[in-house]
C-alpha cells in the first residue's frame, strides 16, 4: 500500500542554506572537467558523464528542493518552469510535469521500477567495452589496448557475452553483435534492463535530470556520484590501458579479475537500487518501495 509523502515548510533562510550548500557541492564535483574545459583538454574517464550524457556541469548546480516541500518568501521562483505558488509559498508543480512530460515521465517511472524489480545479474565481467573493441580498426578511446589488439579479441573469444544493456550493446562491433547471448533492441529495453548492469546503475542520473524539478537536488549528485564511480570501474575493466592517467586495471580476463570486479559490481548494484526507488518515491510522491533514503529530506545537506 502507497503512502503520500508528508510536507515539509522551509524558511528563506532554511532553504537558501540548502540551495548554496548544494551549488557548492556541485562545483566541487564537476570542477576538475570545468578547468579542463577551460584549457580544451580532454580526460578518458571523467569527462565521460559530460559528453555521453551532454548534460552540462551547471544542470548539476541548480538546487530544487523536490515534490514534498514548500518554499517560504520565493517568489522568484514561481517565475520557474514547472513551479507554482500558493497560499503557504513556492513548490514544485508536479502535477504540471507530470501532464506536460506524460509520456516521458511514465517511460522513465515505468523503467526504474521494472529495473528495481528484477534480481540483479553478475556474470558479465564488463564485457561490454571488450565487446565494441572487438576486432575493429578503431577503437572508441584514444589509449592504448592493455593486452593489444589480438590480445583483447582473445578475450572476448574466449569468453560468453552476456550484456543486457541496449546503449552498451548499440556500440558494439559487427563481429561481436552476434557474440551476444540474447539479441537486444530499444523496444524490449524495459524488459531486459537489470540492476546488475554498470550502465543501468549510471543511467539513474540520467533519469534523475530528465525528471527535472521534481527529482530533490541532494538526490540529483547522489546519481551522479554513482555514476562517477560506475565510470571509474567501467573503465579500470576495460581492454583499455589507463595506467597512465593512474588508474590500475580489474584484469577480468583473470579470476582474481572476475572476483574484484563482481564485488564491486555487487556493491555499486546495491547503491543504484537504493537511488533508483529513492527517485520513484520522489517523483511519484508516494513511499511503495523499500528502504527510505535520508537524502530525499531537504534538511540536510549531504
Amino acid at each position: 500500500m502507497s503512502t503520500v509523502l508528508d510536507t515539509t515548510t522551509l524558511s528563506r533562510a532554511e532553504w537558501s542554506v540548502l540551495a548554496d550548500a548544494h551549488a557548492a557541492r556541485a562545483d566541487a564535483l564537476t570542477a576538475d572537467h570545468r578547468a579542463r574545459a577551460s584549457r580544451a583538454e580532454k580526460h578518458p574517464v571523467e569527462d565521460f558523464l559530460f559528453t555521453y550524457y551532454s548534460y552540462k556541469p551547471a544542470i548539476l548546480r541548480r538546487w530544487h528542493p523536490g515534490i514534498d516541500v514548500v518554499l517560504g518568501d520565493a517568489d522568484e521562483r514561481a517565475a520557474w518552469r514547472w513551479y507554482r505558488s500558493d497560499r503557504d509559498g513556492v513548490r514544485v508543480d508536479a502535477e504540471s510535469f507530470r501532464t506536460e512530460r506524460g509520456s516521458l515521465y511514465r517511460g522513465i517511472v515505468s523503467l526504474l521500477r521494472a529495473t528495481a524489480d528484477r534480481p540483479a545479474q553478475f556474470g558479465c565481467f564488463g564485457l561490454h567495452e571488450w565487446a565494441m573493441a572487438y576486432r575493429a580498426d578503431e577503437v572508441r578511446h584514444a589509449v592504448p589496448l592493455r593486452l593489444g589488439r589480438d590480445g583483447t579479441d582473445a578475450v572476448v573469444d574466449a569468453h560468453d557475452l552476456r550484456c543486457t544493456h541496449f546503449d552498451a550493446f548499440r556500440f558494439f562491433t559487427p563481429d561481436a553483435v552476434p557474440l551476444n547471448r540474447t539479441p537486444l533492441s530499444r523496444d524490449d529495453q524495459a524488459e531486459r534492463e537489470q540492476p546488475g548492469c554498470l550502465h543501468a546503475g549510471m543511467d539513474v542520473y540520467k533519469w534523475a535530470v530528465k525528471l527535472g524539478p521534481l527529482v530533490p537536488g541532494p538526490l540529483l549528485l547522489a546519481t551522479f556520484e554513482l555514476a562517477r564511480d560506475i565510470r571509474t570501474l567501467d573503465m579500470q575493466a576495460s581492454p583499455y590501458d589507463l595506467r597512465d592517467w593512474g588508474y590500475l586495471p580489474v584484469p577480468i580476463e583473470t579470476a582474481e579479475g572476475k572476483a574484484e570486479y563482481v564485488a564491486r559490481q555487487r556493491s555499486l548494484s546495491e547503491r543504484g537500487q537504493a537511488l533508483r526507488r529513492a527517485v520513484i518515491r520522489a517523483v511519484t510522491g508516494t513511499d511503495d518501495t523499500p528502504g527510505r533514503a535520508d537524502f530525499l529530506r531537504p534538511r540536510s545537506v549531504l
